[in-house]
């Protein structure tokens, strides 16, 4: 007997959806569990309710250009007494950001038991600390809305759990249990607590799979029912107005024994089928991949330009701190040489600081080892802590640093020094202009020191660059022209007003990179029409750079003007001398600057 939903059969829902929609899903599934049967695709279809999509989504269109700049924010950052957090962030948002970000992404923002809301109780409700949803929709109205799909675990308190500690559907069997005695050596993790956490069931003792945390537990993909689950939890946010997803940990979603349970195949391809099922939903609604993993496995997330949308460049935070720390680009610039531009349909998710550490893993290969440990040492010096993962054989690895970026630029290998402001701003110049899509960190777009009361209250590592902010201080201190919270704040705006209005600086605008000496970290922009290129050039050094514009062969017949001070160059064989941490943006397209004077 078919089932019945609705008015609707699985019988006759096989017609329903289009054949090409179909035959992908299920090449997906196939591709995951082995078979896929017409009830498992229509099942999924239905939970995508396309009834009354229709989409036209030809590849490789790029659903982005030069305007578009993220902000990363928790939900409860700004604070204020007389309305709820995310009420707050929508107000400052508007009122002091304007037109320089495009898109808001706010960390998880549903109820949550740890981990600053990446151990969610419920993925349909907004935590009624931070608000409700229709605060969540305001902010959709005017940005777009990216929101984190914790994908890999829930919280130890969600409904599911409890089901599966009594026995009951559906959660019974939407986790990963794992026999103590297995051969666990393989499993590479982010942390240092045990994999393995027991948990009492109805039925005796369990050892469930921890990827994180005892309060994180690992969902069990294998079980087709998580996937559906997961389906429908996206159709619902799609509902709310999201326009992006955050796969959260996405790397370790897939788990089997003896094998590292990092990237498998069952892994991509789950994020293949999803990519296809929003696509097909909204071609426009993009998926970022959030792999903090070495470079190499991170940029295996485009796939064929089939897999997210957007990859986070992992390897951009340590590689710009380890350069502005030391004045010595050769590692960047190695490392940009050996970056693949990101075909169309894909882009770079440029970003120097966000709500977790500094990343060690992705440097992996690409930092020498003595270059990693002077970097750790500097930022001991600077108020930063190290937190580690566990090896094979119970030794442990620094993984990340914990620091707020601020802090981490306060001077550099030699110490602290004058050159704060000017090294962050430069720092962020450098992001703003590389392929890809810049993101800014809200307590970065705040000049944020290091959080030593909340570290103390909580003692967790991370909550030193997590920090809260009461709106009206916030904005006294913003209005303080004299503060440094000032001169960032909108000394970063003034680089993003300049920077959306450069076709060079489109995310999948050609890039190369050039070479101009020791602490001149420079590359060339150029426009997919070819009408405009930028030579930025950037002093990450405490001391004068000089630099000759001839070694830039510079097109003789056309003007050349500098974005970011508002002066032109007519001898193009001049020499140049760049003040401490001063960037040139060198265009042929003079019309196009602000004429301010970063």
């Amino acid at each position: 007997m078919p089932i019945t939903l609705g008015n609707l059969t699985w019988d006759n829902l096989i017609v329903s959806f289009p054949l090409e929609l179909r035959s992908r899903v299920g090449g997906h599934l196939e591709r995951i569990y082995g078979a896929a049967s017409d009830s498992m695709i229509n099942e999924l279809l239905q939970r995508m309710d396309y009834e009354r999509i229709e989409s036209d989504h030809p590849p490789g269109r790029n659903h982005w250009d030069e305007s578009r700049a993220i902000l990363i924010t928790y939900g409860d950052s700004v604070t204020s007494s007389s309305e709820p957090p995310l009420a707050s962030l929508n107000e400052f948002v508007e009122q002091r950001l304007g037109d320089v970000v495009s898109d808001v992404h706010i960390l998880p923002f549903f109820p949550s038991s740890s981990d600053d809301g990446f151990a969610v109780k419920d993925y349909l409700s907004v935590d009624e600390e931070l608000g409700q949803w229709s605060d969540v929709e305001l902010i959709c109205k005017n940005r777009g809305l990216l929101v984190d799909l914790v994908i890999n675990h829930c919280s130890s308190e969600h409904p599911w759990f409890e089901q599966f500690k009594s026995n009951a559907s559906p959660g019974k069997d939407y986790f990963v249990e794992v026999d103590p005695l297995s051969d666990l050596s393989k499993v590479v993790r982010p942390r240092t607590s045990e994999l393995l956490r027991e948990t009492d069931r109805e039925s005796g003792s369990a050892f469930v799979w921890c990827t994180f945390s005892h309060d994180q537990v690992d969902l069990d993909f294998a079980n087709p029912e998580v996937l559906k689950e997961m389906v429908s939890i996206i159709r619902f946010l799609l509902g709310k107005g999201v326009r992006g997803f955050r796969l959260d940990a996405v790397a370790f979603v897939w788990k089997e024994l003896n094998t590292t349970c990092l990237n498998l195949p069952q892994t991509h391809e789950i994020v293949r089928l999803l990519r296809t099922l929003i696509e097909h939903y909204d071609p426009s609604v993009l998926i970022i991949t959030e792999t903090n993993i070495p470079n190499r496995e991170n940029l295996s997330y485009f796939g064929n330009g089939n897999e997210a949308h957007i990859i986070y460049n992992f390897a951009l935070p340590p590689l710009i701190l380890q350069a502005m720390v030391t004045g010595n680009n050769y590692y960047l610039n190695n490392w940009l040489m050996s970056m693949p531009p990101a075909q169309d349909g894909t882009t770079y998710l440029n970003f120097i600081a966000s709500h977790d550490g500094i990343g060690l893993r992705p440097v992996e290969g690409i930092l020498s080892q003595q270059e990693i440990q002077e970097l750790i040492k500097t930022m001991r010096d600077f108020g930063g802590l190290i937190s580690s993962r566990n090896l094979n054989g119970g030794s442990e690895k620094p993984y990340e640093i914990n620091i707020s970026l601020f802090s981490a630029l306060q001077g550099t290998v030699a110490g602290p020094d004058e050159f704060q402001v000017e090294r962050f701003l430069c720092a962020h110049t450098i992001m703003m202009a590389l392929e890809g899509i810049p993101a800014i960190y809200l307590h970065s777009f705040l000049g944020a020191e290091n959080d030593m009361q909340l570290l103390g209250k909580t003692g967790r590592n991370r909550s030193i660059n997590r920090g809260r902010f009461d709106l009206s201080e916030l904005e006294r201190s913003l209005d303080d022209i004299d503060s440094s919270m000032h001169r960032v704040f909108y000394g970063l705006q003034e680089v993003l007003s300049v920077r959306q209005r450069q076709a060079a600086f489109h995310p999948n605008a050609t890039q190369y990179t050039l070479h101009l000496g020791e602490g001149l970290f420079s590359f060339w922009r150029q426009s997919r029409s070819r009408s405009q290129s930028i030579f930025c050039v950037h002093n990450i050094t405490d001391r004068e750079k000089e630099f000759s514009l001839d070694q830039l062969n510079l097109i003789e017949t056309d003007e050349w003007f500098d974005l970011l001070s508002a002066r032109s160059f007519p001898n193009l064989k001049a020499k140049l001398n760049l003040r401490p941490y001063q960037c040139l943006w060198l265009t042929n397209g003079r019309s196009l600057g602000n004429g301010s004077n970063l």
